[in-house]
């Protein structure tokens, strides 16, 4: 089964990590991936830019209007995913655990199946 793990950042959160701190979630995701790549498990991942660097694209009375990002404005925004491939939702649960993220106060990985895939992407 394949899973979607999301991490959201809030920088707040992000911001009141020391350095220190931030270096080792970040070389954290190396040793993660490492670890799922050799149990068979890893499919891909993503790292996406901040919503400041976005932009939204809207159509009205068909004419495609864009505007600077982000979407909404939140405290937390979605910054990447990595998308597994495991036996169940419990090993999916275990794996998203070991994502440094995880173990930040006020950070977390949300667990998604993946009902639909076209395959492009895997």
């Amino acid at each position: 089964m394949k899973y979607l793990l999301i991490m959201h950042m809030n920088p707040a959160v992000w911001d009141s990590l020391s350095e220190d701190e931030r270096n080792e979630v970040m070389s954290g995701h190396g040793a993660f991936m490492s670890k799922i790549k050799e149990s068979g498990e890893f499919v891909f991942t993503q790292a996406l830019a901040a919503p400041g660097q976005s932009s939204v694209v809207r159509v009205r009375n068909g004419v495609p209007a864009v505007t600077d990002g982000p979407y909404t404005e939140a405290k937390e925004f979605l910054a990447g995913y990595y998308v597994i491939d495991c036996k169940d939702r419990d090993r999916a649960h275990e794996i998203a655990a070991m994502i440094p993220d995880a173990k930040v106060e006020g950070l977390g990985i949300e667990v998604r199946e993946i009902v639909f895939s076209d395959g492009s992407a895997a």
